[in-house]
């Protein structure tokens, strides 16, 4: 196996949630091993300063505003994607984040996390595989789970149960489209310095990231290159043989067995 097994050279992507964090890092990535890449996020604005920031390197990326919260949005954007060159990479990324305990969550709070983090990924998962399907290439799908699957996750039930939701679709997905040449995997990372886990001060922050240092082997937190580099590895060729798994990105917070 040699590098050209990460040359995404011909292909065309869709990332969501690439306005920033993860997305953002996954589609330059993406780009920059040579994939036309689709940044498609809530924030049109971020969306489009992705795709500039591609484009300003030297490779290929198109801005669109996507709910992906609403089906129809979706099925919108794969559809006009599908009229230029296919679709071949589907990077479920978006997603938000809510604090409650168990006792504390009502109805608005799990709706609302549910509607992004596992609907919102549903929906990316059935348009993309059904393009897929139709155009009778292949493809690949990776959905974004979290560390949190491996363990209780005090103060974040919505986010948790909506992550485990995702790892069960991944490898029912992966167990139902694999003869038609489709991989789905996902990648659960561990604490990752984003905007969404970037909300307090510095001296909040620090206090916050502290204690996961600590719980990690490799006594530092997540980047999102270092999650965008695993989603890299399961969009190419480097992951031919994988499908229905689950790539961690975690320091060595999480080892199940």
């Amino acid at each position: 196996m040699t590098l050209t097994a990460y040359d995404l050279t011909g292909r065309t992507a869709l990332v969501t949630g690439a306005a920033s964090g993860i997305g953002r890092a996954s589609a330059a990535l993406l780009a920059e091993a040579g994939a036309t890449v689709h940044c498609a996020d809530l924030d049109g604005k971020g969306a489009q300063r992705t795709a500039d920031d591609i484009t300003a390197s030297g490779d290929s990326a198109h801005a669109h505003t996507l709910d992906v919260a609403d089906r129809a949005q979706i099925a919108a954007t794969v559809a006009a994607i599908r009229t230029g060159a296919g679709l071949d990479i589907m990077a479920n990324i978006a997603g938000i984040m809510h604090s409650s305990t168990v006792l504390e969550t009502d109805d608005a709070d799990l709706d609302r996390v549910l509607a992004v983090n596992f609907k919102g990924v549903l929906y990316g998962c059935q348009e993309a595989a059904r393009a897929m399907i139709e155009q009778g290439t292949g493809g690949t799908i990776v959905t974004m789970a979290s560390g949190a699957i491996d363990t209780g996750a005090p103060g974040l039930l919505c986010y948790g149960v909506a992550k485990a939701a995702v790892v069960q679709l991944t490898k029912t997905l992966a167990t139902e489209v694999g003869r038609h040449g489709i991989r789905v995997n996902a990648v659960a990372p561990g604490w990752i310095r984003t905007p969404m886990t970037d909300r307090h001060s510095d001296e909040e922050q620090r206090l916050a990231e502290e204690p996961m240092v600590r719980r990690t082997p490799l006594g530092r937190v997540g980047e999102p290159t270092d999650v965008a580099h695993a989603v890299l590895h399961l969009a190419s060729d480097a992951s031919s043989f994988m499908t229905g798994q689950i790539l961690r990105p975690n320091g060595g917070v999480a080892m199940p067995w």
